[in-house]
């Protein structure tokens, strides 16, 4: 019995570094509230928004991250498997957040080597919120992926299948931000 409580208290202490450094792993912006505003709403579908990613910033990325991806993604799109709003890939470790409109189409914003997947509109770039008119509010989930190798191998305008795939096989520790959008 005694040897059960020493191994699990050994274990619990080992793990809760672990446990630290990622509590400390955090995302904000200044761009975002609970409910998204309309510079985050997509143009086009039937949305009037103007379409820009919003500023992003994180803190305490896993001391082991080689690199950083962001992902936008609505779990509850009615497409049985959600919708990709944005993917960058090949962030440097280093970089402490991105810009309100980095997320363009021509990428100008984005740091040198970063590279926007296809989004579910079709682009690469940040797709704003659309759901469709009626229902509940939608979830759109900000993600910060922390990524033991330093670059993601992913064509130009890549899925976010490939894209969700690679970085779930790499990642060391995620941060996220969830906000809302209905109409």
């Amino acid at each position: 019995m005694s040897f059960r409580l020493n191994t699990a208290l050994l274990a619990i202490t080992l793990a809760c570094p672990l446990w630290a450094s990622a509590a400390d792993f955090t995302l904000s912006s200044p761009d975002l509230g609970v409910v998204l505003r309309e510079e985050q709403v997509f143009k086009g579908f039937g949305c009037s928004g103007k379409n820009l990613s919003p500023a992003l910033q994180w803190q305490g990325v896993p001391a082991a991250a080689r690199s950083l991806a962001v992902t936008v993604y609505d779990p509850d799109a009615p497409t049985g498997s959600g919708w990709w709003h944005w993917q960058v890939v090949n962030l440097a470790p280093t970089l402490a957040g991105l810009a309100a409109g980095a997320g363009d189409a021509n990428g100008a914003a984005l740091p040198a080597g970063a590279l926007q997947g296809r989004n579910d509109y079709g682009t690469s770039a940040f797709g704003g919120a659309c759901p469709p008119a009626g229902d509940k509010p939608h979830r759109y989930i900000f993600t910060v992926h922390a990524l033991k190798v330093a670059k993601l191998d992913v064509p130009a305008g890549a899925s976010a299948a490939l894209i969700g795939y690679m970085i779930n096989a790499n990642a060391l520790g995620t941060a996220s931000l969830t906000a809302h959008y209905g109409r």
